[in-house]
């Protein structure tokens, strides 16, 4: 198992570390529902360390990338970023990741850390523009400084104007003494903050520079279980659980990363246009319960005769709402918003109905 360099920290401060997409790595401190609230009210830090970074380098890197991903990545100028996924060649996602144009013919993509070998090679195997590849992930620290107080504790860290960088931009600037940190706003939660990307060596400088200046607005570290029910009140796809190998980002509501450009060949096209063209056989959508229970992933989604329409793909009690929440996949016609559906928990159909997303909004 391999960790990350805020292993030890995460030790000292109490955390539950579990084993998670080949690292160790801390799930929870003081408990989901507090971690949650303090980020959705306050300020937390998530060390996302474990995701991976591929830089994509030369004349070449566009052809490449435009190939392997949904969206166009020609119309990102430096400076900004887009959400993006790889389509597998046969219809479904290899990974959803992040692109980041750091500079011309230089592009960073954020991968998953569960996918990074895999990423690494399918990326690999279809580079026949020669495009130049370097897989940094072992070599780069990430931390996530999210909730509505992040900006007041990270602009006494850097002379960069925080509040100039919209979402889905970022800048490299001096932060905490360090030079050359990527500050990106792109963040997994709905809460607003932002993302630092460095090298491993000056983790602990900038850890220590974060907590100290965020103690008086009561800044936490916070776990991998509330980054998960955070992203999931917003909607937002988990690799693995929402999306995988045999979904395509059609079905996923993924439509909108998925460009249809002249120009633009990239792979499973056809697949992919047929679908948003012709529609899809099932679609993936948000439900809250109606009545009381807790949806999770696996969980058979059925109609109001009891046969089977779909499966829970991710859920949870949402600690703003109150209420149990999840998103799944169903047949198509059943998919309209306040379309009624139930949930198959312990051997009752609890009642639930279609929502649309973000399910917490401020």
């Amino acid at each position: 198992m391999k960790r990350t360099v805020f292993y030890d920290v995460h030790k000292a401060l109490g955390a539950r570390i579990v084993p998670f997409a080949g690292f160790e790595m801390p799930v929870e401190y003081s408990g989901v529902t507090d971690e949650h609230l303090t980020v959705r009210e306050g300020v937390g830090v998530f060390d996302v360390s474990h995701m991976g970074e591929f830089w994509v380098k030369g004349p070449n890197a566009l052809d490449l990338i435009q190939k392997v991903t949904t969206n166009d990545v020609s119309k990102l100028k430096v400076g900004k970023a887009q959400y993006s996924c790889f389509p597998n060649g046969k219809g479904g996602i290899v990974d959803d990741l992040l692109v980041y144009k750091y500079e011309e013919e230089k592009y960073m993509l954020v991968v998953n850390a569960s996918n990074i070998d895999k990423d690494w090679e399918w990326i690999n195997s279809q580079n026949t523009v020669d495009a130049e590849l370097e897989n940094a992930s072992d070599n780069i620290s990430q931390l996530a400084i999210q909730g509505p107080l992040a900006i007041d504790v990270l602009q006494k860290l850097t002379k960069v104007d925080l509040s100039r960088i919209p979402y889905y931009e970022f800048t490299t600037g001096t932060f905490a003494g360090v030079e050359n940190v990527i500050i990106s706003a792109t963040g997994y939660t709905g809460a607003g903050g932002f993302e630092l990307y460095f090298y491993n060596n000056n983790g602990q400088k900038i850890w220590d520079a974060i907590f100290e200046a965020g103690k008086e607005l009561g800044i936490k570290p916070i776990g991998l279980a509330a980054r998960d029910t955070l992203r999931l009140e917003m909607g937002f796809c988990l690799y693995g659980n929402d999306i995988d190998d045999t979904t395509s980002p059609i079905e996923a509501g993924l439509g909108w990363i998925t460009k249809f450009v002249d120009g633009k060949d990239f792979i499973d096209r056809e697949i992919l246009y047929k679908q948003f063209s012709k529609g899809v056989e099932r679609k993936l959508v948000g439900f809250e319960l109606v009545d009381k229970g807790i949806p999770r992933h696996g969980y058979t989604i059925v109609d109001g005769k009891g046969a089977e329409i779909g499966v829970v793909t991710s859920g949870t009690m949402s600690p703003c709402l109150k209420k149990g929440i999840g998103m799944g996949y169903v047949k198509y016609e059943y998919s309209a918003i306040d379309t009624e559906i139930f949930i198959s928990i312990r051997n009752k159909n609890i009642k639930a109905k279609i929502v649309k997303f973000p399910f917490y909004s401020k």
